[in-house]
């Protein structure tokens, strides 16, 4: 049997015992009710004959009065004796279930009845000055046996009614009684029976509780569990379960082992592979220097011949001029010199030109990440409107408005964030729409509770970037609308790399012909701990990132 059953069988044997009891108590309560409402039913009974006598009793003064002073006027009111029988009436009522009383009450009726008669007959007599018959009459007694007729049955009423009243006291305090016998046999069975089926039930149970204790402590403390508890109740379901969870723990420990070993095993393997690609950053950083130095050589090499290609153009130009050769030959000859030679030699300077911004540009990429950063609290108002200033002959160029909120200050490299506000800004002049009033908006977003990063934004109206472009807009000489600004492609993956590097992140909202919108995450608090793009931490307390570098050439402006 289930503990559930038990402990409902528990609380039901006691309360099937109560309720019957308590429907005793209920029934004696009632007839406990019922007896008192009957006493008090005798009294309204008394008090209402008394009622009915005192019209009576009135008149018959107030006849006497009249007769002793011999006033012929007197005169019975006809409320008199209306009051009487309404009174009569509701006396009847009260005694309505009872035959013997409501026959009593006839009879008192019959008698007020006689003695109104007789009372009329004196008023007559009276009224007719017949003094000498009114005084007869008096003296023959018979208003007194009249009147004693209207007593005595009330008296006979009376009787009666505390005849039953006394019953009905005794079977009100005999219902009392019996009320109190049943209150205290059930108080008293009640208290005998839960205490003699908690024993047998605890009789029961503590051994088994005992057991499964001693193994619940013996599962904490990582112990082998006595055998199983006997039965079918959740007891026995427990301790199956304590023996199930004992056995998974042993598996679950036996698995973390194996975890752990792996565990190791892994965190050496990611730490060989963190050195593996440190080496590879340091040497992918030493090759982009090498091969922008090596590159530079030959570049040099050729900017210098091309020179030379120049004046010895002009020196040939000089000769052919002055030269003795056909008109012809002469036309043929400069035609080669100021065209063919002129223009190859042009896009040669042009090539060399364009590959020495490519490697200045990979330059920059490369320190970006090893670049020292000297953080400190950045007044962002300040630095914005200092580069505002510096693009004024750009501003007013686009004849772009542009807008400005109230910027709050963040933690980081006054340096590096005034170029990422310059790329983002510049960019949003450089592509604004001449077929529009161009507007630009700097802005920052409301911070969440307890947020320590606050959201920069730089919006335009500008041309927008196509959908397709957006996945590798931060990638490196990626540039949209190539044809408008000048620029090698790398000023948003320069943005991307610094803002990492201060803890946040950058993305943009953009919509072809409408606008875009650049965001940027910057910790406000000096609490926050920064991390670079390539993994270098910066300290906040000192401002300063762990791995020095060389500082950052000027960002040129260049949207990817």
């Amino acid at each position: 049997m289930r503990l559930t059953t038990k402990g409902l069988l528990l609380i039901a044997i006691p309360a099937v015992f109560e309720l019957t009891l308590l429907s005793g108590i209920v029934k004696a309560q009632a007839d406990a009710e019922d007896a008192q409402r009957w006493a008090q039913h005798s009294q309204n009974v008394l008090a209402q004959v008394a009622l009915v006598l005192d019209p009576v009793l009135v008149n018959a003064v107030r006849l006497r009065g009249a007769v002793a002073s011999n006033d012929t006027r007197f005169s019975t009111p006809p409320s008199t004796w209306t009051d009487a029988d309404r009174r009569i009436d509701h006396l009847v009522e009260l005694v309505a279930d009872n035959p013997g009383q409501v026959e009593r009450a006839g009879q008192i009726r019959t008698a007020v009845q006689g003695y109104r008669a007789w009372a009329g007959q004196i008023e007559t007599l009276l009224h007719a000055g017949r003094r000498d018959d009114v005084l007869d009459r008096f003296r023959e007694l018979s208003d007194y046996d009249v009147l004693d007729r209207v007593r005595a049955q009330v008296t006979a009423f009376q009787v009666e009614e505390r005849r039953l009243d006394v019953l009905r006291t005794a079977a009100a305090e005999a219902a009392r009684t019996r009320q109190r016998a049943l209150i205290v046999i059930a108080v008293v069975g009640s208290i005998v029976l839960v205490v003699l089926l908690v024993s047998l039930f605890i009789r029961g149970v503590r051994g088994r509780l005992a057991l499964l204790s001693d193994n619940a402590a013996r599962l904490a403390g990582n112990e082998p569990l006595t055998p199983l508890v006997g039965g079918a109740d959740e007891i026995a379901e427990l301790d199956r379960t304590l023996h199930e969870t004992s056995r998974r723990l042993i598996e679950a420990d036996r698995m973390r082992v194996g975890y752990e070993t792996d565990l190791a095993r892994r965190a050496e393997q990611l730490a060989r592979t963190n050195e593996t690609l440190r080496q590879q950053t340091q040497e992918n950083e030493m090759f982009v220097h090498s091969v922008s130095h090596d590159l530079r050589s030959p570049l040099v090499t050729l900017q210098g011949f091309s020179k030379e290609l120049t004046h010895a153009c002009a020196d040939l130009r000089s000769l052919v001029a002055h030269s003795s050769l056909a008109p012809d030959a002469r036309s043929r000859i400069e035609r080669l010199i100021n065209d063919d030679i002129a223009e190859a030699l042009r896009y040669l300077q042009s090539a060399v030109l364009r590959a020495s911004h490519i490697i200045d540009a990979l330059l920059r990429l490369a320190r970006v990440g090893r670049v020292e950063y000297r953080h400190q609290r950045v007044d962002v108002q300040e630095l914005v409107q200092r580069v505002i200033d510096a693009m004024h002959a750009t501003v007013r160029a686009r004849r772009a408005h542009l807008v400005v909120g109230t910027l709050p200050a963040v933690w980081g490299d006054p340096t590096a964030l005034e170029q990422v506000f310059a790329n983002l800004i510049g960019n949003a002049l450089n592509y604004l729409d001449p077929a529009r009033n161009g507007h630009v908006e700097v802005g920052v977003r409301p911070a969440s509770p307890g947020e320590p990063l606050r959201t920069f934004f730089v919006a335009d109206n500008g041309l927008g970037i196509p959908h397709v472009a957006l996945p590798r807009l931060f990638h490196a000489f990626q540039r949209m609308h190539g044809d408008i600004a000048p620029g090698e492609g790398i000023g948003l993956a320069l943005v991307r790399r610094v803002v990492e590097r201060h803890g946040g992140r950058v993305w943009v909202e953009s919509a072809e012909g409408v606008g875009s919108t650049f965001y940027l995450t910057l910790p406000e608090m000096a609490a926050v701990v920064l991390t670079g793009a390539d993994g270098d931490t910066v300290n906040n307390v000192s401002g300063t990132a762990q791995r020095p570098g060389p500082s950052d050439d000027d960002m040129r402006v260049g949207r990817e």
